[in-house]
């Protein structure tokens, strides 16, 4: 899957708090942006599930007082999350965790780990038919 990110600006950019009480109102954004690409019912509540353990992952390593910033950019019948938060520690990824292991089920060209004081985890939810791909393509 094609990363649609290519170093532009986000399509849909959240910022908020970097507590669990408000990993609800991402999730709530990325599915109502899926529902406008004519995503599957199946395919938000996956985008939902990946959503959540991504914020799972992130949230945890947060810095106490900072920001959850999630990134959405859309692409034909796919979209590309980010979601990031400032971890002054660099935190390493547990790809032991059950977050992690499920977030890589859920989506495609998902990673994540710690860079210059921020930790981030990015992934990719494709919808077949709301790409428009046949069975040959799948």
């Amino acid at each position: 899957m094609a990363d649609h990110t290519g170093g532009a600006r986000a399509d849909v950019e959240l910022r908020l708090p970097a507590q669990g009480a408000y990993a609800t109102i991402v999730r709530t954004t990325a599915a109502g942006l899926a529902a406008r690409l004519d995503f599957t019912i199946d395919d938000i509540e996956d985008l939902r599930i990946a959503i959540g353990e991504a914020s799972a992952l992130v949230i945890p390593e947060a810095d106490p007082g900072t920001d959850l910033v999630a990134c959405f950019w859309i692409g034909r019948g796919s979209m590309t999350v980010e979601l990031e938060a400032e971890a002054a520690d660099d935190p390493p990824l547990d790809t032991e965790s059950f977050a992690w292991q499920v977030l890589d089920t859920m989506a495609q060209d998902a990673s994540a780990g710690s860079e210059g004081g921020r930790f981030r985890v990015r992934f990719t939810v494709t919808s077949a038919i709301a790409a428009g791909m046949t069975g040959a393509e799948l």
